[in-house]
């Protein structure tokens, strides 16, 4: 944000940082056992949240309008974007107005804000306490339609209260996409009513390795876990109260040991003893990936039937990453494919599966997102890309006409180690500080205006296979994942130039909020005891990132 676009800030200490503040008055708003909710016509949902949020930190009812003053008055404003926002602070009377309901659910998280730290709790800490808001105008819009999370929920389960947390966490932080990790090698999550055993099976491993996959460490207990149809409409309806968009994830044809230990006849049975396979328990780029049958088509078909059943994300993400293609090349049913379809080798193979579930998704209505090897071979014309190397798939893809949301390895996957102490715990990959998050640039400076469109905004990706339990997921996502939602929502000035000093400034309030809300974050000043893991191996990568 520049200084032509505010007046004053006066302490708002908004994140993400919104388009412009004006100050209406120098005087101080409240909100008080007698304001009145007034929810105008779409914006029901956004008045029951309030209520369920606002409400039971402050104590106070949010009754419905008595035509008695104050009021706090939600509404659609169709001139506004569609999850555009303007929050007008006075004396007495509040307004939230929202180009669309989700306009108004983001604005609602501008004026929980604005009450102050507190409101991010559960009940009032006294009854006396004072509820006072600056008396602003804030107007905002988002940067990029797309502005995820991803979730890898397959490594190590996140039980539903958790995900259903992360959905408020994420809503608190206006973003607006789950990416759900549902299956890999280390186990299938989702329940398939036709397939049982992919969850009987496949849903728990025997033991774990603890920390990076050298590690000579392991957890000598089953882990497991898996979230039922009902779970899973409960997430979904949870998200979409809001404004959350789910995106599933079923992994074809890699990373799929969890699914071929369920079902051995998915696996290349003529080249590996498919039966003896268990769900993996350890981490890297596993070799056993699915048969190219048409039994293999049609079981996976029936999957992903439920699937659309359960999620009504117009994309569905099929990974497509990490395909070991060494069981293909041995595999004389493979082989017998790669000639039977007139294809050059085994990546045409693995297109050629990812063509034919594009096809598949797209006769529904339905579009293909998956990671950026996918483009290997060609790609359909309503196909997306997750660029996950780093920039050159999600270049390559836009220019190719395909759109692309930006989520490179080396800057935010949040696995990777926030620093370079000793105290880190199971250190992976490159150093990302939370400045080096918020300098992140989603969209490649190569790209012409024309192919940036198709850029259609950015992720931060969770991988979870040395995230134990929810503590470790907390440790990494945050606080860094307030500075990518700020870089996914704000327009926000080229890297080098941007306000770091100011965003420290308002993340001094911001750590408050997360202390309400119980996230266990990492320190400004390094980890506390209890999050370091001192003797687990990492794989810590020293320099800085390359930009590939």
């Amino acid at each position: 944000m520049t200084e032509s676009d505010m007046t004053e800030l006066d302490g708002t200490e908004l994140i993400p940082a919104p388009r412009r503040v004006f100050r209406n008055h120098p005087g101080r708003g409240r909100l008080d056992e007698g304001t009145r909710l007034v929810a105008g016509p779409g914006t029901e949902g956004v008045a029951r949240w309030l209520r369920a949020t606002v409400g039971a930190a402050t104590g106070y009812a949010l009754a419905e309008d008595d035509g008695s003053a104050p009021r706090l008055t939600l509404g659609i404003e169709p001139d506004l974007p569609p999850e555009g926002y303007r929050v007008v602070i006075g004396s007495a009377d509040h307004l939230i107005q929202g180009g669309s309901a989700a306009g108004v659910f983001r604005g609602a998280q501008t004026f929980r804000q604005l009450l102050g730290p507190d409101a991010y709790r559960r009940a009032p800490l006294s009854p006396d306490q004072d509820w006072d808001l600056p008396e602003v105008t804030v107007e905002d819009a988002p940067r990029f339609a797309w502005r995820g999370l991803l979730l890898d929920v397959a490594r190590h389960f996140l039980p539903k209260d958790q995900v259903l947390r992360y959905l408020d966490l994420m809503a608190a932080h206006k973003l607006n996409v789950l990416h759900f990790h549902l299956t890999d090698d280390q186990g299938w999550r989702i329940e398939i009513e036709r397939y049982p055993r992919l969850t009987e099976v496949g849903s728990w491993r025997a033991r774990t390795k603890f920390g990076h996959r050298a590690s000579p460490l392991w957890e000598e207990k089953p882990h497991g876990g898996h979230y039922t149809r009902d779970d899973l409409r409960e997430i979904v309806a949870y998200a979409a109260e809001r404004h959350i968009t789910v995106v599933p994830e079923i992994d074809i044809p890699g990373h799929s040991q969890a699914a071929i230990a369920a079902y051995p006849e998915l696996g290349n049975t003529d080249v590996v003893d498919t039966a003896s396979l268990t769900v993996w328990d350890t981490w890297g780029i596993n070799e056993n990936v699915l048969a190219p049958t048409d039994n293999t088509l049609r079981f996976y078909e029936g999957v992903l039937e439920e699937v659309l059943e359960l999620f009504p994300s117009t994309f569905v993400h099929i990974g497509g990453d990490e395909c070991v293609k060494d069981q293909w090349k041995r595999s004389a049913t493979a082989q017998a494919r790669i000639r039977e379809l007139g294809l050059t080798d085994e990546d045409g193979l693995q297109s050629w599966f990812v063509r034919h579930f594009d096809n598949w998704l797209t006769a529904r209505g339905r579009r293909l997102i998956g990671w950026d090897e996918i483009l290997r071979g060609g790609l359909a014309p309503g196909a997306a890309v997750s660029s996950w190397r780093g920039y050159a798939g999600g270049v390559t893809a836009a220019r190719a006409g395909h759109d692309v949301v930006m989520c490179p390895e080396q800057h935010v996957y949040l696995d990777h180690r926030q620093h370079d102490g000793p105290d880190e715990p199971v250190p992976i990959g490159y150093v990302r500080t939370l400045e080096d998050v918020f300098r992140f640039e989603p969209v490649p400076p190569e790209l012409t205006p024309e192919e940036a469109l198709h850029v259609l905004g950015t992720q931060a990706n969770v991988w979870t296979e040395v995230m134990e339990d929810p503590a470790r997921v907390d440790y990494q996502v945050f606080p860094r994942l307030a500075a990518f939602a700020e870089v996914a929502w704000s327009r926000l000035p080229a890297p080098a130039e941007r306000d770091f000093a100011d965003f420290e400034r308002r993340m001094t309030a911001h750590y408050r909020r997360l202390d309400a809300l119980g996230v266990g974050y990492r320190p400004p000043g390094g980890p506390r005891p209890w999050q370091r893991r001192p003797g687990v191996l990492g794989r810590p990568i020293e320099g800085a990132p390359p930009n590939v």
